[in-house]
């Protein structure tokens, strides 16, 4: 069925663009090596690597300090920005939230939720505490939550009223699990909170701004997504934080990224796509990016695309 609000375009007026690529192949293809593109990393003090580092803190500590990381539009069309200065200071918060729970380095945390901006800084909160993050698809009912849930040991879930509502029936089935934080975004849900979990907004209000990324080495795991469980039980991927070398040179290079860009990843962060590409690449490289709150509609994403020149 087509889009009750799409309207035919009939002619649409191209700029043509002409942008020197990020990459020539062909000499790019002789001298090759992965070994170089480590000098382009920042590093934690000390020599070790965390992607919430090179994808926030090494942007935040220099000049793109109060450059915006983050252009969030709900899906009622509210906006949101946030810059790289904003965003250390946020999963900083989180960070110290996370310690104060208990939560020590690998302990896995999970985040159920929609494409909020507190998904993006539990995200990477999670990572500078050295946690290992599991980002759920929001449309997953009860028994995909629990599969991955109970599979993985997360201790911690993040998520929200409606969501957590639509789970209340497997959380007594996930024995490992220690807390829950719920993100009652702009209070709009007026009865949020079960009286066992807590309030994001309540425990980050509390925690303080300054926060020492929990060293983590190349190898030591970073985020864990599941198989879509289509022949069976699905199965954790687990990522490591040594991915984002990859992740930073293909968007790069793949995605050809350039430091003016607006970029937008459609992909839902509950998915490989979504982690990779919508979050790590664009980051690592500087880039601003486009988060939009809303479900598809060829219309609105059209807007979307000419409303904030992605």
């Amino acid at each position: 069925m087509a889009d009750a609000d799409f309207k035919p375009i009939k002619k649409i007026e191209v700029e043509k663009m002409v942008v020197k690529p990020n990459l020539d192949l062909e000499d790019s293809y002789k001298n090759f090596d992965w070994e170089t593109l480590y000098q382009d990393l920042d590093w934690l003090p000390g020599g070790g690597l965390n992607k919430a580092h090179e994808a926030i803190d090494r942007h935040a500590n220099g000049d793109k300090r109060d450059k915006i990381a983050m252009i969030w539009e709900g899906k009622n069309g509210e906006r949101e920005d946030y810059t790289f200065g904003d965003m250390q200071r946020l999963t900083n918060r989180f960070a110290n939230v996370l310690q104060s729970l208990g939560i020590e380095k690998g302990d896995r945390v999970f985040i159920f939720m929609d494409r909020l901006p507190e998904l993006y800084i539990a995200f990477f909160g999670a990572l500078k505490a050295g946690a290992v993050v599991g980002p759920l698809f929001s449309a997953f009912g009860p028994e995909p939550v629990r599969d991955r849930m109970q599979d993985s040991g997360a201790k911690v879930l993040v998520t929200q009223p409606d969501l957590r509502r639509k789970i209340v029936d497997i959380i007594p089935e996930l024995f490992d699990l220690q807390h829950i934080l719920i993100v009652n975004k702009d209070s709009r849900d007026s009865n949020p909170i079960d009286p066992q979990d807590l309030s994001y907004e309540e425990e980050m209000g509390k925690a303080p701004e300054e926060f020492t990324t929990v060293v983590t080495g190349q190898y030591d795991y970073s985020i864990m997504h599941y198989t879509s469980g289509t022949t069976g039980k699905p199965k954790g991927a687990v990522h490591r934080h040594q991915a984002v070398v990859q992740q930073m040179a293909t968007g790069k290079w793949a995605l050809d990224l350039h430091d003016d860009d607006i970029y937008w990843c459609t992909a839902d962060p509950g998915w490989v796509t979504g982690t990779s590409y919508g979050m790590l690449a664009p980051w690592t490289n500087g880039v601003t990016q486009l988060i939009y709150e809303g479900g598809f509609s060829a219309s609105r994403w059209y807007e979307q695309i000419r409303k904030h020149k992605v």
